[in-house]
């Protein structure tokens, strides 16, 4: 259980939380690579992807759909791209890294997709928490099942 409360604490898991469902939760991570970007991490300890159970499976099917129609209605992204890369988690997860062509002004902050259409930057940008909770509570407003 160490990796899975490490991996939470790393990314602020259920400080920045914005959806959850049986087996998968969607927060907001913690250094914003674009607007709306976030982490979509399995509930219990898993190394690996072929580890999943096939009810876990179905239910990233469920959560997928919220994330898209949620992040589409919050800031309409261009593309989203899901990295899972857990080279240094290794811990179930995806970075969701929603895809913009444009800039967008929001939250007192100009956002550009500096990497835009190659490669998405996942240093990001770091934000205090009462930015990334503004962000959170506009996004969980716009919570689309």
């Amino acid at each position: 259980m160490e990796i899975l409360e490490e991996f939470q604490k790393k990314f602020n898991i259920e400080e920045l939380k914005i959806y959850e469902t049986k087996h998968w939760i969607w927060s907001l991570r913690p250094n914003q690579a674009t607007l709306g970007s976030g982490v979509l991490s399995l509930k219990r300890e898993c190394a690996t992807f072929g580890e999943l159970k096939p009810e876990e499976y179905s239910d990233l099917n469920n959560i997928v759909k919220v994330i898209e129609n949620t992040l589409k209605n919050s800031f309409d992204y261009d593309i989203i791209n899901y990295l899972m890369l857990m080279m240094v988690d290794k811990h179930v997860h995806y970075h969701i890294i929603p895809r913009y062509r444009r800039q967008i002004n929001l939250f007192n902050f100009l956002w550009l997709d500096k990497g835009w259409p190659g490669l998405p930057n996942l240093s990001g940008e770091s934000m205090d928490i009462t930015n990334l909770q503004e962000i959170n509570t506009y996004i969980q407003n716009n919570i689309n099942k």
